[in-house]
């Protein structure tokens, strides 16, 4: 596995970030923080509403970092200037490669889009390649979105040679909870942003945010604690 990486041109330094942009449904979250977990995700970044669920988490969301923004540009900048990565929109489109065939070259994000229209024509304008899943059998057309994000995000775990866990009899060591990790997201956007955001969803009559009753920013920029069960 770790020849395999190093011959891709895998590091030890390459990590792997799960993008959910407007999720349909809030507890697809929680299903998403158990896998990213298990697959050794860096860090989960929610764009657009922020009021998700950790139902079927399994209290994974403790050993994971999420970050926020309110729009799909800004989340874009951070992952590109920041972290360094490519952007893999998971989505069957004409040039898309299979997971299969493990086209990565660098740490990754990976795009999920709503669960019923896949990627929207602005997500797939952002992203840098995208990859599908290849199906064997016949009966439905599409998997599940959590699905679909435990399959891709197992596949580059192995092309980047990630370390399997430790097992203890028929299941794998679970790490300690990190001390002080809360399971709010870290909002990257200014609270001027979000207020402008808030301001508008709620003109349009589609103000998908839940109000915490306070719009004064925290001394940790945080956002508190998000996470409903």
């Amino acid at each position: 596995m770790a020849a395999a990486a190093a011959a891709s041109g895998a590091t030890a330094a390459v990590e792997s970030v799960v993008v959910v942009h407007n999720v349909a449904k809030r507890h697809n979250v929680g299903t998403l923080a158990r896998s990213a977990t298990a697959f050794g995700v860096a860090e989960v970044v929610v764009v657009g509403r922020r009021d998700v669920s950790a139902f079927g988490s399994h209290g994974s969301t403790s050993h994971l970092r999420f970050r926020h923004f309110t729009s799909l540009a800004t989340a874009c900048a951070y992952l590109k200037d920041e972290r360094g990565c490519d952007i893999c929109g998971v989505e069957i489109t004409d040039d898309a490669l299979p997971v299969t065939a493990h086209p990565f070259r660098r740490s990754t994000a990976f795009l999920f889009g709503n669960e019923g229209t896949g990627l929207s024509q602005k997500e797939c304008e952002v992203c840098d390649f995208f990859v599908y899943i290849p199906q064997y059998g016949g009966g439905t057309a599409s998997l599940n979105v959590t699905v679909a994000a435990s399959i891709v995000l197992h596949h580059f775990g192995v092309w980047a040679g990630f370390p399997e866990r430790g097992r203890e009899g028929s299941k794998f060591v679970v790490a300690e909870k990190p001390k002080g990790q809360s399971r709010g997201l870290y909002c990257s956007d200014s609270i001027e942003d979000v207020i402008e955001e808030r301001k508008a969803r709620r003109e349009n009559a589609c103000d998908i945010f839940e109000e915490n009753g306070s719009s004064h920013p925290q001394e940790s920029n945080g956002l508190g604690m998000m996470f409903t069960e």
